[in-house]
Order: C-alpha cells, then sequence, then structure tokens
C-alpha cells in the first residue's frame, strides 16, 4: 500500500498548503483526487511522489517508512514510484532529445544495457515515432512531450504511479491515448495509480473511485 498519514506539507512559509491530510492508495487500483487549482493537491501528490518532504506526517510505501526525500531516497523506494506532471515543458531537460530524456532514469540507475531495447519499447507504447526520439523539446509538440514523459515515468517499470493533472494541456484524443497507455501498463503489472485533476467527469470514468479533496480537507481540525 501507498500510505499518506497525516500529512501537513508547505513551501517554507504562511499558512501549509496541506494540513493533516490522510489517503491510502491499494495496489493496483486507481484513485483519483478531484479538487480545484491551488487546494493543495498537487504538493499531496509530489509528498506521494518523494519529491517533497512533508512538515508533519508519514509516508509508508509498500509497508517501510520513508525518511528521505528526492535523490536521498533509497533506491528502491525512489523507483516505486513514476510521476507525470502538469506542464512538461517544466518537468523535462531543454537540452535533452526525447530519447535520452526516456532514458535518463535507466541511466541514472546503472541500467544502461536496458537503454537499447527499452527506449524504442516505450516510445512505440505512448505513440511517439523513431524520428521524434532525436529531436529536443523545443522541437516537438506539448503532447507528444508529454508522450515522452509518460514514456520516462514508466521505464524503470514502478509499483505506483502519479500522474498530476497530466491531461490538463493535452486536446481530447492524446488524453484519451495516455489514458490508455497508463491503464494498459496497470493492466499488465499491477500499479497502483493517484491520479490529480480538477475534471470530475475524466477522474471518473478514469480511476475506481474518486476522493474530493474537501472531503480530506473537510477532516482537518
Amino acid at each position: 500500500m501507498l500510505e499518506l498519514r497525516s500529512i501537513t506539507a508547505g513551501h517554507g512559509r504562511g499558512t501549509p498548503a496541506v494540513r493533516d491530510v490522510s489517503l491510502t492508495l491499494e495496489p493496483g487500483t486507481s484513485t483519483g483526487l478531484l479538487g480545484p487549482s491551488g487546494c493543495g493537491k498537487s504538493t499531496l501528490a509530489r509528498v506521494a511522489a518523494l519529491l517533497h518532504r512533508p512538515d508533519r506526517g508519514t509516508l509508508v510505501l509498500d509497508g517501510t517508512p520513508v525518511t528521505r526525500w528526492r535523490h536521498r531516497a533509497p533506491r528502491e523506494q525512489r523507483t516505486a514510484v513514476g510521476v507525470v506532471f502538469q506542464q512538461p515543458r517544466l518537468a523535462a531537460d531543454p537540452r535533452l532529445p526525447l530519447h535520452d530524456l526516456i532514458a535518463e532514469p535507466l541511466r541514472a540507475c546503472g541500467r544502461r544495457p536496458e537503454v537499447r531495447t527499452r527506449v524504442p519499447e516505450l516510445a512505440g507504447r505512448v505513440g511517439l515515432g523513431a524520428d521524434l526520439l532525436g529531436r529536443r523539446p523545443h522541437e516537438v509538440s506539448d503532447g507528444q512531450l508529454q508522450r515522452a514523459c509518460l514514456a520516462r515515468a514508466l521505464v524503470l517499470r514502478p509499483r505506483w504511479l502519479v500522474c498530476d493533472e497530466m491531461t490538463a494541456m493535452l486536446d481530447a484524443s492524446t488524453a484519451a491515448a495516455l489514458v490508455g497507455v497508463v491503464e494498459e501498463y496497470r493492466a499488465d503489472t499491477g500499479a497502483g495509480l493517484l491520479a490529480v485533476g480538477h475534471d470530475p467527469v475524466l477522474l471518473e470514468r478514469w480511476c475506481d473511485r474518486t476522493v474530493h479533496w474537501s472531503e480530506l480537507a473537510g477532516r482537518t481540525p
């Protein structure tokens, strides 16, 4: 399971973005987190992805409490979660061609021999032609870049996926295609999903259950 227990998290000043929020995700299931912009759901998603240390509370990943964050987290925990952000241009190194963007986690984890087979496999899975893999982010569309970012999130075969407004900047056909890729991956691997968004129709169709931010915040003292 992925358990967020009484999480309070902010950005070092003012009122915390998240205050005393708990949420539990079951393996193999998909949970939608629905709420308006600015409510704190993206901060909670970053905590779930080991990218933001909470001020208080505990993240328990597959039975083990997380005590270190970002690159300091143990590799086993760090690679258990794949994350896709809303804005691919802020999440991608502009210097890297799409091939290297997708391969980056493999190289960082010392798994270079897998690059030759894993990158083309995932590129095809997300709908990126081989002709696009040599292009840099400024040479492709937002949709093409988000496809590469999803491939990067899947390249280490994570047990958990966090999709933070993954489709918010995409046209309807691209959004549907990427949701389809995520669901195909989950069906193949049994991965759990946290999908953050503000579109109730999308989350209700995509996820096994949808949690409204107001319900979580309503339990806050």
